[in-house]
């Protein structure tokens, strides 16, 4: 890579991109660039909010490798044989796992307009969404929900009979060289507990399924390990740790939505970009943490943010400032 091109990314980022506090550059599977700011160091876990789903994406295709999971069509009352669907309700009974991976079930509320509180206050936050689920909304119309990927958490678990955490720590992280996370008891469930300051190692809900759509806090060289785990296919040290054909169908677009004045394409909770700079897949969680594969360029861009609204779109830098200084 461009070093001197590189060395521009250091002031943009404090200029323009200042909550970013840590940033892995890898290409060819070596690690080009890695810079750290705000007083944070390498071994500084941030809560990474929605690349948690890319986690989860993972997961079910590891599932459905070792035969827990039959495969993406199977249908989601089948993990949950206590839940008896209203009789009326036969939409409910048809939603997939491929429905909860593409953003494609059918929910009351809006796009984007997702009352997350509101299952955060329950007892049960399977139920709550096995209820809210196959109402007044078409099957097959794209509806952003994180609680739909914590029902594919539970359904790791119902599947597997361990949690997301635990069947992640045997399955992905170890085998990859990713830091264990370990159990931390949950003291409460208000706002800091699911979402502030008191996240630490993986959020659970009261019934202790591992949060589905966010609550992961990992340090920016792990987010570059899972992302170069994907760019290489599934291979880590020659071990075939995620198929090759999940990753790519994980990574293919198989629904759409309109985000502002563009369309955004989306695979299996993976979000694609295709412009003229490149062809990228990427994970993407609140405040700009960002784990970004261009698997032309052989290059993975891992970005660890603290929270803020509104922060500057990552892939205005990425596209500008790391990918030419590609070298090819």
């Amino acid at each position: 890579m461009n070093s001197e091109k590189l060395s521009e990314l250091e002031p943009m980022i404090k200029s323009k991109y200042s909550n970013i506090n840590g940033i892995v550059v890898v290409r060819n599977g070596y690690i080009a660039y890695e810079r750290y700011y705000n007083g944070y160091g390498p071994n500084d876990a941030h809560h990474v909010a929605s690349v948690t789903k890319s986690i989860i994406s993972a997961l079910i295709g590891i599932a459905i490798d070792t035969g827990y999971i039959k495969n993406v069509d199977q249908k989601v009352l089948d993990f949950f044989p206590e839940y008896i669907p209203d009789a009326a309700d036969r939409q409910k009974r048809e939603i997939t796992i491929r429905h909860l991976l593409t953003m494609t079930a059918p929910y009351t509320f809006e796009d984007w307009k997702e009352p997350l509180d509101k299952m955060c206050i329950q007892p049960d936050w399977v139920k709550y969404t096995l209820d809210m689920i196959g109402q007044k909304g078409s099957v097959g119309t794209f509806k952003y929900s994180t609680a739909g990927a914590h029902l594919l958490s539970a359904i790791i678990t119902r599947s597997t009979g361990k949690s997301a955490r635990e069947f992640a720590n045997e399955r992905l992280f170890k085998p990859i060289g990713m830091k264990e996370i370990p159990n931390y008891e949950m003291k409460s469930f208000g706002f800091e507990d699911l979402f502030g300051k008191n996240v630490k190692g993986w959020v659970k809900d009261p019934n202790s399924n591992s949060t589905g759509g966010w609550g992961l806090t990992l340090i920016p060289r792990d987010m570059a390990r899972f992302g170069f785990l994907y760019l290489n296919r599934g291979i880590w040290d020659n071990n075939q740790v995620v198929s090759k054909t999940w990753i790519d169908e994980s990574t293919a677009p198989h629904s759409e939505t309109q985000i502002e004045e563009a369309i955004a394409k989306y695979g299996y909770l993976w979000w694609l970009r295709e412009e003229e700079a490149a062809f990228a897949y990427l994970a993407l969680g609140d405040g700009g943490n960002v784990i970004c594969c261009i698997p032309e360029k052989d290059l993975v861009v891992a970005i660890a943010s603290e929270f803020i609204m509104n922060p500057r779109d990552r892939w205005t830098l990425i596209k500008e400032q790391i990918i030419p200084a590609v070298i090819d």
